[in-house]
């Protein structure tokens, strides 16, 4: 249906509620056929009024009520303000229906009856419920009316709230549980929505809602929190005690938005902090005497419901302080009892690692909550740099922590924390790909997890006491680096304190002899058969990596090498594939460093890479294999030309890994940078790589594929023609060449890649325009001018720059008339004559140098070029050739660059040799004017090398291409070939006076002689500019 036709459109309630009640059908037919119709009618106006009042009709079947007020919630919100769907009695309406859906009880429903009503339910079940989607709803659109059109939203909430909460604990008469609940879990939503308001208005009513709620929330939680107190193992299971921390929890939420949006915009926040420090203490030690005393029993569901409810309640106050001390740091560790309540935290840590492993657990019936655990820590560790025994000013911290505290802290988290805990072995068993997987992503998961959260609080405790940790680190090694552990328990604590050292690495380097310890210990241990040798090996390998890449030690020491390497083949008892992963990972780490001695690597150069290529063929989740792949890329792209004579063993299994990734992209990519190092780092022997290069670009810019891979199929393409010397094939296999019609076919089609389209193009040019232009030519020129015709400025700059490219080196037999067949040479003097004031400066100009260029390369291929586009335009040639000629002296002075200037100059000069009267009749004047520009310019960069005072002779400013010239290939053999093509350019070879000289001969002899020239064209110029001409022309 037209978008006109909906507008005139009549909504009918009653189609609507019967489309409606389709689309809630069980019956998947009904719901397709209403779907289509649903999306229309829900576009007339008055019919979000229509879905707001059929889902709060208690009359109507859940489902339908459902499926409304999701449809409402989904559409309308976002067209809230628009007059085209609500008038304002509508919107008032609305209003007033979602106050009065805050005693929806659609959880509670009688299932009496039928099994048919049965399953409606626990369809329902996974359906948003109405109650659910009416506070969203409201939260919304508080956004948009609180408080101008919507003044008494927030009294009539807090009236629901204190009516009830009043009634349910001063006994002053019946109340509603759930009118009390949505109403809190509704004004919650309004504070999250409107919170998060940037605009002024935005701002403005959110203070508006500051002012209304600060004092009166704070106030219902104290009435709410007392009845918290009475709470023990035999209340726990009573609904009241759930009831009272499910209200306490939601009033605390709404507290903790106020205060968070206020904690920039109010200075004072002492009070409440400090009144949430103590309730926080006395939560947490509530709850674990409730836990502790749970743990003889068996729970029923109404006391892990309360469990539930007050662990989350303890974990919000942790939120809270940890959203403040992100806020501000400073801030957060002046205020009142801050340094008692981080050290009480503290001090649950220190409790739980004295209890036995099954009270830490990440569930909510735990005594010590994992998350719970990561708070305290969090907590600790982003205060402990405003504890540091000297400030920032020098001065020394009264505030410091005791050497005591700090080495027990070390101790605490070396042996109980940081240390490999049944589980974590149990899922390196049960799945070791992913255990490594998770553990690589550790710079992600410490705020989630104890292990690598202690590991964090332990760098940031070494950072700030040094001077204490560091020497406990330095004698806890020496007292164990010469033991031989073999029971578990030795290795998993030896493992622990590698760990410590490796997270240290930066301030124990100078303590650590790295390289007595790595020949000494790590090696023998590397090597070690016991069958719980993996849990330390692993620690070994990325130890290494880890103390190389931090820069603690130069990666130019054959021992490292010896072990990454064992640790990456051995496959015999004391190993397993967790070492292996981590070994291969080390690697890259270790060889991406500053550091890194390409000579010292070379000999464990193929045994590394035959194992890397053989463990990405052992890995049986592509995660894994992206991993080694990429650890492998960097290994190939750092050996160099060293990586030659393993071409062959890397390239092999490619295909096979290609075909068998399916639509794993990043794997996929992964491959494709693997043969794209291959070829860089093999440069002219990649020849042979093509026969690759060929097929998976292809399939790279295939449907699905494309927009996932054409970015990396593009680098790899161009890198293959940048370090290429024949785009032919070898050996009956497919060369560069067959890729060149989906070059052409990119260019024309894909402008958002038309860029780097436009220098893989350049790339084949360099290396064969002959051949490309023999098989090609005109199809090419038009992919140039479809291209063009759509592209923006900057791109058809750029493909005129690649044409005068072509022109420069390709003869013209080659591109003359496949310019013509194509349109493209007319579409260059459109741009000059019809588009003249519609073009850029600079496209214009370079246009002027493309048409220079092609004079030069051919005078005669370009009159017949002009004469045959004026017929086939059906335009005059005279007025062709004033509009080019015009142009041509109108930016001349907008050529920037000297060279050019002389590429324009000698451009001229040759269309001057053709006899053209359009030509000649400017000779006296803009030419002569031009070439003299030219001379004067190239004297004076000679005048001033002569005189250079410096004893070495100047490099003519002019004589160096420009940075862009090279397109970045820099390193390539492409960059070789411009360079050559620079080199040889008749432009800057070409003696100007000389060149301009022959010319003007040339031009008597198109005239009849001399005399004729001077009579017909040199007569009226003027004397003085003629002299110079010939002064110029003579070498005087």
């Amino acid at each position: 249906m037209s978008h006109t036709g909906a507008r005139s459109e009549t909504l009918s309630p009653e189609e609507l509620y019967d489309v409606v009640a389709r689309a809630a059908s069980q019956d998947p037919a009904q719901v397709q056929a209403s779907t289509t119709r649903l999306k229309e009618i829900i576009q007339l106006f008055g019919a979000y009024d229509t879905l707001h009042e059929i889902a709060a009709q208690r009359t109507v079947p859940l489902a339908v009520r459902q499926q409304s007020i999701i449809q409402f919630k989904n559409a309308a919100v976002a067209h809230w303000k628009s007059r085209k769907y609500l008038s304002d009695e509508q919107r008032t309406r609305i209003r007033a229906r979602c106050l009065a859906l805050l005693d929806e009880p659609d959880d509670v429903v009688s299932v009496s009856g039928s099994v048919e009503r049965l399953q409606v339910i626990l369809i329902l079940m996974v359906l948003l419920k109405i109650a659910d989607c009416n506070e969203y709803i409201i939260g919304r659109i508080a956004r948009h009316d609180f408080p101008l059109n919507w003044p008494n939203l927030v009294p009539d909430l807090m009236e629901i709230i204190n009516f009830n909460l009043e009634a349910r604990y001063k006994a002053a008469g019946p109340y509603s549980a759930v009118r009390l609940r949505r109403s809190l879990e509704t004004l919650n939503a309004i504070a999250k929505e409107m919170g998060s308001a940037k605009l002024p208005s935005g701002v403005k009513a959110m203070g508006s809602l500051v002012e209304q709620l600060q004092v009166p929330l704070q106030n219902n939680y104290i009435t709410i929190s007392t009845s918290f107190m009475s709470i023990n193992p035999s209340t726990i299971n009573l609904i009241g005690t759930s009831e009272d921390l499910l209200f306490g929890h939601l009033l605390f939420k709404c507290i903790v938005k106020v205060a968070v949006w206020t904690w920039n915009r109010v200075v004072n926040h002492k009070q409440l902090f400090q009144a949430s420090a103590l309730q926080l203490r006395t939560l947490s030690e509530l709850r674990i005497e409730l836990l502790l005393s749970l743990q003889a029993t068996s729970a029923d569901v109404l006391s892990l419901r309360s469990v539930d409810i007050l662990t989350r309640h303890v974990r919000l106050f942790g939120k809270f302080f940890r959203r403040l001390q992100q806020l501000s740091i400073p801030r957060f560790v002046k205020l009142p009892m801050c340094t008692d309540l981080v050290l009480y935290y503290w001090s649950k840590v220190v409790q739980a690692s004295d209890t036995p492993a099954a009270y830490i657990a990440d569930t909510a019936s735990a005594v010590f909550p994992v998350r719970f655990l990561v708070q305290a820590m969090v907590l600790f560790k982003e205060s402990l740099p405003q504890w540091a025994p000297v400030k920032r000013d020098g001065t020394q911290n009264a505030q410091a922590l005791s050497k005591e505290f700090v080495e027990d802290a070390v101790r605490l988290l070396v042996t109980r924390f940081i240390p490999l805990n049944p589980e974590d072995l149990e899922e390196w068993m049960a799945d070791p790909e992913g255990w490594v997987n998770v553990e690589e992503q550790d710079n992600e998961q410490w705020v989630f997890e104890v292990r690598p959260c202690a590991e964090r609080v332990l760098m940031t405790l070494a950072n700030n006491y040094a001077a204490d940790v560091v020497p406990l680190l330095e004698t806890t090694f020496k007292q164990v680096v010469g033991q031989h552990p073999t029971d578990l328990p030795g290795v998993i604590q030896r493992e622990a304190l590698y760990c410590a050292i490796g997270r240290c690495a930066h301030r124990m380097k100078k303590v650590i002899p790295f390289e007595q310890w790595l020949s000494h210990t790590l090696v023998p241990e590397a090597q070690e058969m016991n069958p719980s040798y993996p849990i330390l090996k692993r620690r070994i390998a990325w130890l290494i990596g880890k103390w190389i890449s931090d820069m603690c030690y130069p990666a130019n020491n054959p021992t490292l090498w010896q072990i990454l390497l064992y640790l990456l083949q051995d496959r015999g008892p004391g190993t397993d594939e967790v070492v292996r992963l981590t070994a291969a990972i080390s690697l890259r780490e270790c060889v991406d460093s500053l550091e890194f001695e390409v000579d010292t690597f070379a000999p464990f150069l193929a045994g590394i890479v035959s194992e890397m290529v053989r463990l990405i063929g052992e890995a049986e989740t592509l995660e894994s294999k992206r991993r080694i792949s990429s650890s492998l890329n960097t290994i190939i792209e750092r050996a160099g030309t060293r990586i030659v004579p393993l071409v062959g063993m890397v390239a092999e299994p490619l295909p096979h890994l290609w075909t068998t990734a399916g639509e794993d992209w990043l794997f996929k990519s992964s491959l494709l940078e693997t043969l794209t190092n291959l070829i860089k780092s093999s440069k002219e022997h990649s020849v042979s790589l093509s026969n690759l290069v060929v097929p998976l670009v292809r399939d790279s810019f295939s449907p699905g594929a494309q927009q996932n891979l054409d970015e990396d199929a593009l680098i790899l393409w161009q890198a293959a023609l940048r370090d290429t010397i024949t785009i032919e094939g070898v050996n009956g296999g497919a060369g560069l060449i067959d890729l060149f019609p989906l070059a052409i076919s990119l260019q024309s089609e894909n402008l958002d890649l038309l860029g780097k389209i436009m220098n893989i193009i350049e790339s084949y040019i360099l290396l064969d325009a002959l051949q490309i232009l023999q098989r090609i030519a005109v199809d090419m020129f038009r992919a140039f001018l479809q291209a063009m015709n759509q592209a923006t400025e900057i791109n058809v700059m750029h493909m005129a720059t690649s044409l005068t490219l072509i022109a420069q080196v390709a003869p013209s037999s080659q591109w003359g008339e496949a310019l013509h067949v194509s349109g493209l040479f007319a579409f260059i003097l459109k741009i000059l004559t019809d588009e003249g004031d519609k073009a850029s400066t600079a496209l214009l100009t370079e246009c002027i140098y493309l048409l220079a260029r092609m004079a030069i390369s051919d005078k005669q291929m370009f009159l017949q070029l002009m004469s045959a586009t004026a017929q086939s335009q059906d335009i005059a040639e005279t007025k062709l050739w004033e509009v080019a000629l015009d142009q041509w002296w109108t930016r001349f002075d907008n050529m920037s660059e000297p060279r050019l200037r002389k590429l324009a100059a000698m451009g001229i000069a040759t269309l001057v040799s053709t006899g053209r009267p359009e030509v000649l009749g400017r000779l006296s004047t803009e030419i002569c004017n031009l070439w003299l520009d030219v001379f004067s310019e190239i004297k004076e960069s000679l005048k001033s090398s002569e005189n250079d005072s410096t004893g070495s002779p100047l490099t003519l400013y002019w004589d160096k291409p420009l940075d862009s010239f090279y397109q970045d290939s820099e390193g390539t053999l492409e960059y070789q070939r411009r360079k050559a093509l620079f080199d040889n350019d008749p432009v800057r070879t070409t003696q100007l006076t000389e060149f301009i000289a022959a010319r003007v001969q040339e031009a008597e002899v198109a005239c009849g002689g001399s005399a004729n020239l001077q009579t017909l064209y040199l007569s009226k110029a003027d004397p003085l500019v003629l002299k110079q001409i010939q002064a110029e022309l003579i070498g005087r």
